[in-house]
């Protein structure tokens, strides 16, 4: 594979070309629509395909730093930039909705991305997993831990809003949003001790505690600022994309609620592939490990940031799930505590988590 060859001559960064030249490219196709504001079908294709050269990039620089760093510490790298990053775009897409849009759009998105991780990514990890290696082993302490804070993250944010008596039809007073706010960001706190100090040993099997890495720290360095060149632009060509998908859901007569779906998938793009990758070479801990901590990080970052922002601007925020919604996500969290239950997996847990994440999207579509 071609390196960029003067970066490799002179520094001795030892990149792929593509994985510096995709960014760049999306990067500037980014300015030009901030700048322009171009329209047409052509500008819509070279949109999408920027879109999926910057996520590839982004993966293959997260592996990068991934495999320096090692793990825990690399699959953290991932979730939490794609994670802080999804939160800025939220919060752009709220303050250009309408006052019913914006009630629900945190919800929905976020909502949509844990549905995503915990039945898609998680789904294709055990699936390709299964079927390329036959069983698959992962640390069953560090899995558990990261289901249980899930768990009750999922609830108090998701379902609590619909049984508290101040305030009707999910909303919550100001003092409860905050009091969620500071229990996401403690529990989030506590899981990163746990994940990276504490009991790191949970997290990674014998395997991936004795590899290294030999790049560089320019190639480190390199990677790290194209990691997030390549987020960012993720993350605003998927909003340049964003009118036309809305537009065209419009059109077919789709709910909404599909645009916040849609968006969730392409911001979680580069972890999915990351993912998937991983499990394909039979590093299924290194799956889970990205996969459970993009939804930890979804909920305990987002929820903090929108509950400031409904606070300081008084706008009303809907968090609570339609009964339709709580149904899913509970069926959901009792699926990925049992398919995560023993330590192994084979490819039939996969095909159940795949089809819990078909569920979702058809009675969302079709409700």
């Amino acid at each position: 594979m071609s390196k960029v060859f003067w970066l490799e001559q002179r520094f001795k960064i030892n990149l792929p070309a593509w994985t510096v030249i995709a960014p760049v490219l999306a990067f500037v196709l980014l300015a030009i629509h901030l700048v322009a504001h171009p329209t047409g079908a052509l500008v819509y294709s070279l949109t999408a395909v920027g879109l999926i050269g910057a996520v590839f990039s982004a993966v293959h620089h997260a592996e990068v730093i991934a495999h320096k760093v090692g793990e825990p510490f690399g699959t953290l790298v991932l979730a939490v930039a794609v994670t802080i990053i999804e939160v800025a775009l939220i919060v752009v897409l709220m303050s250009s909705s309408s006052p019913e849009d914006r009630a629900v759009l945190a919800r929905d998105t976020v909502y949509s991305a844990v549905m995503i991780v915990c039945n898609a990514i998680v789904g294709l990890c055990l699936l390709t997993g299964g079927l390329r290696n036959y069983i698959q082993g992962f640390e069953l302490e560090g899995v558990k831990k990261a289901v249980s804070v899930l768990l009750i993250l999922a609830l108090m944010v998701f379902m609590l809003p619909n049984f508290t008596t101040s305030l009707s039809g999910g909303s919550m007073l100001n003092s409860q949003l905050i009091f969620l706010a500071v229990c996401c960001l403690v529990m989030y706190g506590a899981f990163l001790f746990t994940q990276t100090i504490r009991h790191r040993n949970y997290f990674v099997t014998e395997l991936e505690t004795q590899s290294h890495h030999s790049d560089n720290m320019l190639t480190i360095a390199l990677s790290g600022g194209l990691l997030l060149v390549g987020l960012v632009t993720v993350v605003g060509l998927a909003k340049m994309l964003s009118p036309l998908i809305e537009s065209t859901l419009v059109a077919m007569g789709l709910p909404k609620v599909v645009l916040g779906i849609i968006i969730a998938g392409l911001v979680l793009l580069p972890e999915s592939i990351a993912a998937v990758k991983a499990a394909y070479n039979d590093q299924l801990q290194n799956s889970l490990n990205l996969a459970l901590g993009s939804a930890l990080a979804s909920i305990s970052l987002t929820i903090p940031v929108i509950a400031i922002y409904g606070v300081v601007t008084g706008n009303e925020l809907i968090l609570g799930l339609s009964p339709k919604d709580d149904m899913m996500l509970m069926v959901t969290l009792l699926l990925l505590m049992n398919t995560l239950s023993t330590g192994k997996s084979t490819f039939l847990q996969g095909v159940m988590h795949l089809v819990m994440f078909a569920t979702f999207i058809f009675f969302s579509i079709v409700p």
